[in-house]
């Protein structure tokens, strides 16, 4: 990990940017290094702010910003209980996007929530989740705000999506060392698609699908090679599975603290900064997704 580099969330007071504020905290707890929490607000000759608009509405907007920053370290520090974190919080003016990614190149993780809303949203194009998942200079974190799960839960294992590529190489080292931070189990899956075998006898084809098994579970082995010894301490499962890769980590994410996956896998062009599977499972998993470029 990067030594006292921050981990940095942003907040807009939603429910999932609140749920991505405890996560955060509790992220940072765990690895003892600062919390910066940032949120933006409009000020005058912003993109987005329409023109002509009375001084009172930048007023309200710079005091909402800051009661929304001290309600979210209030909240970070009832989210590490045990632990003192190092909460920093800054009143940013540019878009929520913008100000996340130009941080990111400092920060050691960022964490966002999906599903955004209310009036920073709307002075903006696009999802703020997808630009800083796909741009950002570090690890990214999406939070989905769900009442039916308790985003620092301590029970299921981390999970991560594996696929023989080098673009999944970052992402098992993080989840070995975010399995390793929370002392719990890490599940390793390595899903190839369910393609047409060719045409054969039932033997033949029952024959094939062996010898594609025992190729990839090689894969999958060979993607874990070496990182027991650093990781002593982590009981690490692997699964091979014959599915959709999208369709399988969704089912293994119901169970899962976290869901790691790596930003890019097999096929990807190099000027695609974050593939189809980050990209589909990114507003969909139920646990926290974590992004690793």
């Amino acid at each position: 990990m990067t030594a006292r580099r921050p981990i940095l969330v942003g907040t807009d007071g939603s429910p999932s940017s609140v749920q991505a504020v405890a996560w955060a905290a509790y992220e940072a707890a765990l690895r003892s290094c600062p919390l910066s929490v940032i949120t933006t607000n409009f000020v005058p000759g912003n993109y987005g702010v329409p023109i002509g608009m009375p001084a009172s509405f930048f007023e309200d907007e710079e005091r909402d910003a800051k009661n929304r920053l001290e309600a979210a370290a209030q909240l970070a520090a009832e989210s590490a209980p045990g632990h003192t974190l190092d909460i920093q919080t800054t009143l940013c003016t540019g878009t929520p996007a913008g100000e996340l990614l130009e941080r990111s190149k400092s920060a050691s993780m960022v964490v966002v929530g999906a599903n955004r809303r209310g009036i920073i949203e709307r002075g903006f194009l696009g999802s703020v989740s997808a630009a800083v998942g796909t741009h950002a200079q570090c690890p990214v974190a999406i939070i989905r705000a769900n009442p039916e799960t308790e985003i620092t839960r301590t029970e299921g294992p981390v999970v991560v999506g594996v696929d023989g590529s080098a673009h999944s190489e970052a992402a098992i080292s993080m989840a070995f060392e975010e399995a390793a931070l929370r002392r719990c189990e890490l599940v390793a899956v390595h899903a190839w698609s369910d393609v047409k075998l060719p045409r054969g006898s039932d033997s033949d084809g029952e024959s094939k699908v062996q010898q594609v098994v025992t190729q990839e579970t090689a894969v999958l082995s060979a993607s874990l090679a070496g990182r027991a010894e650093s990781f002593p301490d982590v009981k690490v499962r692997t699964k091979v599975v014959r599915d959709d890769p999208v369709q399988n980590l969704r089912e293994q994410a119901d169970s899962a603290r976290l869901l790691v996956v790596g930003s890019r896998g097999r096929g990807g062009f190099a000027s695609m900064l974050l593939g189809s599977t980050s990209r589909a499972l990114m507003h969909s998993v139920r646990c926290p997704l974590l992004i690793v470029r």
